[in-house]
């Protein structure tokens, strides 16, 4: 595709003014890639600039016209589709099946909010009394600072600036340092589909703290949308505080894989896989802790260990990364836990991890606590599903949760009292761009997606107009 490797700041490809670059990694080898610019404090200050001086114009735009943009962005991620998932498994390394997909579901976040742009609505009423009319419209937020994970390069920046263009809102984009060319190549891909210049800048870093810092203490941005840690999410939290700014936080999450007495158990499996495995293990909704009555454990522990082992995964992202997994399970292990496959990290270049599935597990194990964030499954039984309900919600974090059952009672009592944003019911698979995603207790605030995810970038204001009769 001929990515970019600098800056995109005001609608043109800039250096650094440092004029530092930083190296692309291929997790896969350990080679090289390329070497992109790495942006600072005074960059960071002509990206929000160019932000603030594009916004008016850019708030004024016909919401079609919004629209457009956002629909010839769509069709020509799906022209690029190999080009894009190839440039995302040389980056992150996700197999390229993976990529392709990931493609196809990030270009629908632009297509979805093409649609929503043309349907940001208000109200009009009358007040009890019938004295004053009341007329309630939507308007852009303002400049917007974007933050998203390495993960899924392409979705997360699609899942953020679909909504932020359609609302009417510029934006200044910090992509993660480990995967910034895919960032690069959407900015490209905009700047061709039409989006004015000022409206999306994007600066890469190997110093996010200084950069975003700078974008959250100027007082410029009035929005900020953060996809990554729990940790993280509180600093920026506390730093956009001092500004009033409005925030979406889309952080960690712990998520429960129930699979009760009377589930199909191959469905479970199948499900499983998906929750376990899609992206390695490295997603936030990954199932982490999987609680299986007793009465089919073992069943349900031998066919996902068979499922697990023939599983064709990519390297994790880097080395501090794989070696946390690695951690994790030797710690569980220690405490008694049994790995029927996988467990061990492999020799070779590259940061590969095999699928694991682990039994037996102490529930004082650390990888119970935090994110795996790795191809590991740890299994725990239950013998009734008040105790599966209680283990399922003893966690700070509240993302998403599955469930494997054929009982409509128990299918709806148990979505009613996990305690998280999202409940995957006989499915491993959550994440639509139709839906809202998000989720309670630590794993974040606001929703992304969905009819909801525009008014995430919206500011109601009300009108109180006299009613003449």
């Amino acid at each position: 595709m001929n990515t970019p490797t600098e800056l995109y700041i005001d609608g043109k490809w800039t250096p650094a003014k440092s004029g530092g670059t930083f190296e692309v990694e291929d997790p896969a080898t350990g080679q090289v890639l390329v070497s992109v610019a790495d942006g600072g404090v005074a960059d960071a200050e002509d990206a929000i600039r160019a932000a603030a001086s594009a916004q008016p114009e850019w708030g004024r735009t016909a919401p079609r016209a919004r629209s457009e943009i956002l629909r010839r962005a769509y069709e020509m991620i799906l022209e690029r589709t190999e080009e894009l998932a190839s440039l995302m498994t040389a980056e992150m390394g996700k197999p390229l099946v993976e990529a392709r997909g990931e493609v196809a579901y990030g270009a629908e976040f632009f297509r979805w909010f093409a649609e929503e742009a043309v349907r940001i609505g208000g109200d009009h009423t009358t007040t009890g009394d019938g004295s004053n009319r009341i007329v309630v419209t939507k308007e852009p937020v303002g400049p917007c600072v974007l933050v998203t994970p390495w993960n899924f390069p392409l979705a997360m920046g699609t899942r953020k600036i679909g909504p932020a263009v359609a609302a009417g809102c510029t934006m200044v984009f910090k992509p993660a340092e480990q995967t910034p060319l895919t960032a690069l190549a959407l900015g490209q891909i905009l700047d061709e589909a039409g989006l004015p210049p000022g409206v999306l800048n994007i600066v890469t870093t190997t110093d996010p703290g200084a950069v975003v810092g700078h974008w959250l203490a100027g007082g410029i941005a009035r929005k900020l949308s953060f996809t990554g840690s729990t940790e993280v999410g509180k600093l920026l939290l506390a730093q956009a505080a001092t500004n009033v700014m409005r925030t979406s936080m889309e952080l960690g999450g712990n998520a429960p894989f129930i699979v009760c007495a009377d589930a199909d158990v191959d469905r479970a499996v199948a499900g499983a896989m998906v929750a376990k495995l899609r992206n390695m293990g490295e997603a936030c909704t990954a199932a982490n802790r999987f609680y299986v009555h007793h009465t089919i454990a073992a069943e349900f522990a031998r066919k996902l260990a068979d499922a697990m082992a023939a599983a064709t995964l990519g390297p994790l992202i880097d080395d501090a990364g794989r070696s946390k997994v690695q951690r994790l399970v030797t710690d569980a292990v220690s405490r008694g836990a049994q790995a029927i496959t996988g467990g061990v990290t492999p020799a070779g270049p590259g940061y590969f991890y095999p699928p694991t599935v682990l039994v037996e597990v102490d529930r004082g194990s650390e990888l119970l606590r935090t994110e795996i964030f790795g191809p590991v499954a740890a299994i725990l039984t239950f013998d009734d599903d008040d105790a599966a309900l209680a283990a399922a919600n003893d966690t700070e974090w509240g993302l998403v949760g599955y469930l494997f059952t054929q009982d409509i009672d128990r299918a709806m009592r148990f979505s009613e009292l996990l305690e998280v944003g999202m409940v995957g019911l006989n499915t491993g698979l959550v994440s639509n761009p139709a839906a809202p995603f998000g989720g309670v207790k630590q794993s974040g605030l606001g929703r992304e997606g969905g009819r909801v995810g525009i008014d995430e970038f919206l500011e109601y204001k009300y009108l109180a107009i006299p009613r003449q009769i």
